[in-house]
């Protein structure tokens, strides 16, 4: 039998804002900067029915899948702009969501990206994060599909 691991256990959780040198989107790399980055990157032939990708630096890519249906997808993941757990959870998927609206789509479902330092923020506050995503998905008729956490 394979012993569980134990959960680190964070003496006391940080205000949340404490965790990040900028809120929300201002922790995105500059546009300069990123375009140097990827300057050799995304070599490969973009197919016809990518109608919306990386050329636009629109923050949701669009691929049609037929005459009537295309698909928007997108992933964000955004810094503290509140010590309020739940609120911060609320605003980043409100966040998430509004670049499937602003491409003119539907979210049908989301997916919920977790990268939290375990060992500093407790367990209980990102339950909170996570308890306020969810309510502005279920708000909003959305199911939460799965996900990808990590500790960072």
């Amino acid at each position: 039998m394979t012993a569980e691991p134990s959960i680190p256990k964070a003496s006391s959780s940080p205000r949340l804002t404490s965790l990040s040198h900028g809120g929300g989107c201002g922790c995105k790399i500059a546009p300069g900067v990123l375009s140097e980055i990827l300057k050799n990157t995304n070599k490969m032939p973009v197919p016809p029915q990518l109608l919306v990708g990386l050329e636009t630096a629109d923050d949701a890519a669009v691929y049609q899948l037929s005459d009537d249906i295309a698909v928007i997808a997108t992933t964000d993941f955004f810094m503290p702009i509140v010590d309020d757990p739940y609120q911060f959870g609320r605003i980043a998927a409100t966040n998430a969501i509004s670049d499937v609206y602003a491409m003119g789509g539907t979210p049908i479902f989301a997916l919920a990206l977790v990268g939290m330092p375990v060992n500093v923020l407790s367990t209980e506050v990102i339950g909170k994060i996570l308890e306020g995503g969810e309510s502005v998905c279920r708000e909003a008729g959305i199911p939460i599909a799965g996900g990808h956490t990590i500790d960072s």
